[in-house]
């Protein structure tokens, strides 16, 4: 548990440093450069990541299991995890109506995808893997539309060109994830037997 909870720490962190030191970064970048600011971002980011895969597969080996959640909630996951597929996808896509209308949508997936997953999980290494995810993605949340509101930034408007194709991407990888890539990566299957 301690490298998964390393690995957050150092993964969010860095995801957090525009929620809590913004003019720290600001003044940071400066003295810096943007390439080597975003060069030492990658890295810890890349670490943190590392310790999370290695952490999570460690604390999965010795479960501590807190409850037993209803077989609906794995389901009702399925959902929230494909809408979470598309706001990734929005996040992307150029002119959908998604990013137009809901300007972060990316970090509203991960806290779709967070919260899915701590409704079907009931381990204490679910706990607080998706649960760090989820208060981050709060936050993140709640301090991106206090800079949008600041600065008065502005979304390019949405097309239903934009919004189909955002659909389309968002389906096709989230079937691509949940009937393959989920079951080969992490060992479980969404759909079917667990490896």
């Amino acid at each position: 548990m301690t490298l998964l909870i390393l690995g957050l720490i150092l993964f969010l962190g860095t995801h957090s440093v525009r929620i809590f030191a913004d003019g720290w970064r600001t003044q940071t970048i400066a003295r810096l450069g943007e390439k080597p600011w975003k060069g030492l971002y990658t890295v810890v980011s890349l670490v943190g990541f590392a310790l999370i895969v290695w952490g999570y597969g460690l604390a999965r080996q010795q479960p501590v299991v807190l409850w037993q959640p209803p077989v609906m909630m794995k389901h009702l996951n399925s959902l929230f995890t494909l809408a979470a597929f598309i706001l990734l996808a929005a996040a992307y896509v150029p002119r959908n109506h998604f990013k137009a209308r809901l300007h972060h949508p990316m970090v509203l997936g991960v806290k779709l995808w967070a919260f899915g997953h701590l409704l079907a999980t009931a381990k204490l290494a679910d706990v607080v893997l998706f649960g760090a995810f989820l208060l981050w993605a709060i936050l993140d949340f709640r301090a991106a539309r206090g800079r949008d509101r600041a600065l008065g930034t502005t979304y390019a408007a949405g097309s239903m060109g934009g919004t189909l194709v955002t659909l389309v991407v968002g389906v096709v990888a989230w079937a691509a994830f949940a009937f393959w890539a989920h079951a080969a990566w992490i060992g479980i299957a969404p759909f079917g037997r667990t490896l």
